[in-house]
């Protein structure tokens, strides 16, 4: 966090001086600790609460990683390489309306 506040603080002095930046992270248990928490108030740090699991906020965990799991799974694959050119395939078939 030191590190975080004090890149803020030299790229946008601005909003340092304004304290008119905001924190947004998501509900890891990293991020939600007890120490954590305490360092963010102690600092006057403002977060952005976030929901857990929120459709809105994480789109690719909702639409995105399930079509391109279903169309693989139960396939095996000996390289990298081969899940990788897998998963480029299955992104070309998914088309504008899919959205």
């Amino acid at each position: 966090m030191r590190n975080l506040r004090e890149a803020i603080r030299q790229k946008r002095p601005d909003l340092w001086k304004n304290k008119s930046w905001l924190l947004h992270q998501d509900n890891a248990p990293a991020h939600t600790s007890l120490l954590v928490r305490e360092y963010l108030s102690k600092n006057k740090t403002v977060m952005v609460p976030q929901p857990p699991y929120s459709p809105d906020l994480a789109p690719c965990d909702f639409f995105l990683f399930p079509k391109l799991k279903r169309p693989m799974k139960g396939r095996r694959y000996a390289t990298i390489e081969e899940i990788e050119t897998a998963s480029k395939e299955e992104l070309k078939k998914i088309t504008k309306n899919d959205f």
